[in-house]
């Protein structure tokens, strides 16, 4: 039926015009990003400033404010390629499994005898035993250290595979624990990298796990690839420490439960520190950029409960004692602590600009990566290579655009124009639903508006050639209309189903520059069906309806 009721009207129209209006705030793209930007800034508690203000107001408070995000190779940014260390974890855990042996065995000392450890590397645990005769009860007492590994794969295995070689206990690491390691160290590596990125206040990143133990990092708007390196490059990992004593030999003679670590500031001066931190990065709840004493740049740290309990016992019982700061293995400062120190707060000093300050303080409130990162690859994309990309996209979309609306215009008159005004308002639904869901636009994703556009007009040609033959069948205008649209609606669904299958597909397998082709793809599906069959439709019926024609020309 060609007539429509008042309400299929209305919301056809309304659709329509909320998508348009949603896709105009990227027509004034540069304008309407520096408004959002000073708008959050403000919202985030920034005394306000007359240029931050003249910057909010750029853009009106009623029109919406939603853009189209830019991708990396449209705006310019900086790609990494990382991979995570993970044997690094492998061997803390090793070495984590020390005590727990050492106490299981030196209860069973008259049956084994002594145990002392004996030398053992990043992959197992060696402990010798004095009487190798009692080897196997050894080795079985070890064996109920092990627990079930908890992951779905791991279902009834342990975490440890026990041996024994000679006169020495072996302790490895099972393989399925070695995978769910894997897994968490990954899983905890993307949270912890994603938290970094974050923080710093850029739009849009993408950041995916590549392969068994790759991420993918993508941080369009940022500088340079060693601008986004030193914000995501540091492992973090806070400890306090004990100190012992002081030397300038690197070589100086240390115990199992004492390390030799160097002074962030003077390299030839080094700390001999407890091996068991006393406070951890686990603790930490937030971490600031500040000042000290003497207005030099630093960073304030706060505790949780935990955290604060034991700094504040800890801090009663060793005043006059020198107690160290160490991040990723260097030692930041080693205050002698003065007095009490309770709530569980401080502040680190050291050889800090502002600027550094405020990186540290963004990845120590991400929390500390479970192991090192290896970039294997970098690159710095320019914005003017992303300007270049934004204007051939842009000519693509200019000149399909007006190709196909030329060659409707010509083929078929004035339903040609019809469906080009449905083509225009299809091309603004697509910019409103990308804008309104946050998308990120990328060249691919141009590629698939480009081939939306061509698409968008399927629908319209196999019901205006339905229509044809139903005029040449000796049908009236109007119901050759009608059968036209009901004719070729089974074929019109058929074949975008099938394309926004694959568009799914696309989206669910793909990564990165494939989402985004996916997601033109699929949005522009969605469009054009609508404009086709609804928009379309609903124009003829208003020009059937007022111009009663006895005979039309398609």
């Amino acid at each position: 039926m060609l007539q429509f009721s008042f309400f299929k009207t209305f919301m056809i129209w309304a659709v329509c015009i909320l998508g348009v209006l949603m896709a105009v705030p990227n027509g004034f793209y540069n304008r309407v990003e520096q408004s959002n930007d000073a708008k959050a800034i403000l919202a985030s508690g920034v005394p306000t400033t007359p240029e931050l203000t003249a910057q909010a107001e750029q853009w009106p408070l009623w029109m919406p404010s939603a853009i189209v995000n830019l991708g990396l190779d449209l705006r310019g940014g900086a790609h990494l390629l990382a991979e995570v260390q993970v044997e690094d974890v492998y061997a803390e855990r090793i070495a984590s499994y020390w005590p727990e042996v050492k106490t299981a065995l030196r209860a069973e000392r008259e049956v084994i005898g002594t145990i002392r450890r004996n030398f053992d590397n990043d992959t197992e645990l060696r402990v010798r035993i004095s009487k190798p005769e009692a080897m196997a009860h050894a080795v079985t007492t070890v064996s109920t250290l092990a627990r079930p590994v908890q992951t779905l794969s791991g279902a009834g295995a342990t975490d440890i595979d026990v041996s024994f070689e000679g006169a020495d206990v072996v302790i490895r690491l099972s393989e399925a624990e070695r995978l769910a390691t894997d897994q968490r160290t990954m899983a905890q590596s993307l949270e912890v990298i994603r938290r970094r990125v974050d923080e710093a206040g850029t739009r849009e990143p993408t950041i995916q796990r590549q392969g068994d133990r790759r991420i993918l990092i993508q941080v369009p708007g940022i500088g340079s690839a060693e601008e986004l390196k030193e914000l995501i490059g540091k492992t973090a990992k806070l400890t306090f420490h004990p100190v012992l004593g002081r030397t300038a030999d690197v070589d100086a003679r240390i115990t199992s439960r004492q390390i030799l670590l160097p002074d962030a500031e003077q390299q030839e001066l080094y700390y001999i520190l407890e091996k068991q931190a006393t406070i951890t990065g686990d603790h930490l709840v937030d971490a600031q950029p500040s000042f000290d004493q003497n207005n030099r740049p630093a960073i304030s740290f706060r505790l949780n409960p935990t955290g604060g309990r034991i700094f504040g016992e800890y801090t009663a019982s060793n005043i006059g004692q020198a107690f160290a700061i160490v991040l990723d293995a260097e030692v930041l400062s080693a205050p002698t602590i003065q007095s009490h120190i309770p709530g569980g707060s401080g502040i680190i000093t050291g050889q800090f600009d502002v600027e550094g300050t405020t990186k540290l303080a963004i990845q120590l409130r991400a929390g500390a990566l479970p192991a090192k990162v290896v970039y294997l690859e970098e690159r710095t994309i320019g914005p003017e290579l992303g300007q270049d990309s934004i204007d051939a996209g842009a000519l693509a979309c200019i000149v399909a655009f007006i190709t196909v609306l030329v060659f409707m215009m010509l083929t078929y008159g004035l339903f040609g124009v019809f469906a080009n005004v449905a083509l225009i308002i299809n091309v603004g639904l697509i910019f409103g639903l990308l804008s309104m869901i946050g998308a990120t636009l990328t060249l691919p994703g141009i590629a698939g508006i480009v081939l939306t556009i061509g698409m968008a007009v399927d629908a319209n040609v196999l019901v205006f050639e339905r229509i044809r033959e139903e005029l040449k069948g000796g049908k009236n205008p109007v119901r050759a209309i009608e059968l036209g649209y009901e004719r070729a609606f089974s074929a019109i669904i058929d074949a975008n189903i099938t394309t926004l299958i694959a568009a799914v597909i696309l989206f669910v397998m793909g990564s990165g520059p494939v989402r985004g082709f996916a997601i033109t793809l699929g949005i522009g599906i969605i469009t054009s069906v609508f404009t086709a069959i609804w928009v379309t439709r609903i124009l003829i019926s208003i020009y059937m309806g007022r111009r009663r024609p006895k005979e039309i020309e398609v």
